[in-house]
């Protein structure tokens, strides 16, 4: 069993490490869009959240959906579907042994398709952009399952 010391100093689980916390605190980031979204369109999911507003009645129309504010909410939950299985995929495959360079190809591919699929959501960027990013971070979390895969049943 490795060390961890050793794990720590392996180039390839360095790379994953790195691009892992880029993604992660991307998808952090749309936490805080949303609620920056939520507070500019005044809108609401919980009548507890509209104190600042006044109470009662006059609270209560802040309790409603934007359709700024859903977007941003169906982004977040696109990279809630797409980075947690990069997440544990990609902890795999660096553990799987590939070769520097592509691993690297692999974390840096996945981690721009990701933000370029932010930027696609959030500006919006017409069509296909947004679906072109999303294809590329999916082809490249299936990609490294299947070398594990490959490297794990010797397929």
């Amino acid at each position: 069993m490795a060390k961890s010391t050793q794990l720590i100093d392996n180039e390839v689980f360095q790379a994953y490490a790195t691009y892992t916390a880029i993604v992660l605190l991307k998808m952090m980031l749309m936490s805080l869009v949303t609620a920056y979204f939520r507070i500019t369109r005044k809108a609401f999911a919980n009548p507890e959240d509209t104190a600042s507003f006044g109470k009662g009645d006059s609270a209560k129309k802040y309790v409603r959906t934007d359709p700024d504010v859903e977007r941003v909410r169906r982004g977040h939950l696109n990279d809630l579907e797409n980075i947690v299985p990069f997440v544990g995929i990609g902890l795999l495959y660096a553990l799987s042994g590939p070769d520097l360079s592509t691993a690297l190809l692999h974390f840096r591919i996945f981690a721009g398709a990701r933000i370029l699929h932010t930027f696609a959501y959030l500006i919006p960027l017409p069509q296909p952009s947004r679906g072109l990013s999303w294809s590329v971070g999916y082809a490249v979390t299936f990609s490294m399952a299947y070398k594990v895969l490959k490297t794990v049943l010797l397929l």
